[in-house]
């Protein structure tokens, strides 16, 4: 089972100007091949699926540990899509053409099928695929998938970093950078006990390092990919069997850090937006509504 926290595991600008494109290029790290969506399914079945996981538990742990982090992800990236949609319409009144000024722009279900917020699709608009799961049954063939999954969203995320530079975007990039390296890591120090082979010295892929990106730089100078969290008050508590020693790149200590990342910022909370009729009704009404409701509290 899962508890849900409503906090965004890292701090968000505030929305500043709307950038229909750049949300559109950010839906392929959500509802692409190789987006958070992919990697938390794919994990997620590998140890929904995961058998005799007694026996190699530290290796069953990893990989629902991550999976758990992986939630987060979407949240973040759906978060960041709602900053980048917030104040495209053109107006309120549903009879000016409010959103006129949105065609040839971004992805049109962004706002004709849904309330100018997150879509599971990728940048085309293009539904996320359950095909897109692999699930051998093969822990160490799981597992090499896994590192090349997360090497691919590596690279899908920074030629999205390379097409915009709205800073709500670049902010979460910046920190998925370092969490998709400490998963990255993870995976490869966990063949690496199963098969004695260093695939952690493939590492960056591309080789480019996170610190050369000022946004994650800010991450990496906590030491934050040094960090791997345990997302569970009680279980998963094997994982440091395999995180452990040092980081390859720059020798910072690995470390199991239980609970949530120190970077957490508030929930996501993204304004109403009259002319998609979001969150519908007037907003008047459903606040006096609401309000009616906590007052039986």
């Amino acid at each position: 089972m899962y508890l849900r926290v409503d906090r965004l595991q890292v701090e968000l600008p505030m929305p500043s100007e709307p950038d229909p494109d750049a949300a559109a290029n950010v839906q392929e790290l959500l509802g692409g091949r190789f987006g958070e969506m992919s990697t938390l399914m794919n994990y997620t079945y590998q140890s929904f699926n995961f058998r005799g996981r007694k026996k190699v538990k530290p290796f069953y742990d990893l990989i629902a540990n991550i999976a758990t982090e992986e939630l987060g992800h979407i949240e973040l990236v759906a978060a960041t899509i709602n900053g980048l949609l917030t104040g495209a319409s053109g107006g309120e009144e549903v009879t000016d053409a409010p959103l006129k000024g949105l065609k040839g722009k971004g992805i049109p279900h962004h706002y004709i099928n849904n309330g100018l917020g997150a879509l599971a699709t990728n940048s085309l608009g293009k539904g996320w695929n359950g095909e897109y799961v692999f699930n051998s049954g093969d822990l160490v063939l799981d597992l090499l998938h896994n590192f090349f999954l997360e090497n691919g969203a590596r690279m899908a995320k920074i030629r999205v970093y390379e097409s915009t530079d709205h800073p709500i975007a670049r902010q979460m990039l910046g920190y998925l950078f370092v969490r998709g390296g400490v998963h990255a890591l993870a995976y490869a120090k966990a063949l690496e006990e199963l098969t004695g082979v260093d695939v952690k010295k493939m590492l960056p892929i591309p080789k480019i390092p996170d610190s050369a990106f000022k946004e994650a730089k800010q991450f990496t100078d906590k030491g934050m990919h040094g960090k791997l969290y345990r997302f569970s008050p009680d279980d998963f508590k094997d994982i440091s069997a395999i995180w452990r020693g040092e980081h390859p790149i720059d020798g910072t200590p690995l470390e199991v850090v239980d609970g949530l990342p120190e970077s957490a910022g508030g929930p996501a909370d993204p304004p109403e937006d009259k002319a998609v009729s979001s969150p519908g009704l007037h907003p008047e009404e459903l606040q006096e509504i609401a309000q009616r409701l906590i007052s039986r509290l």
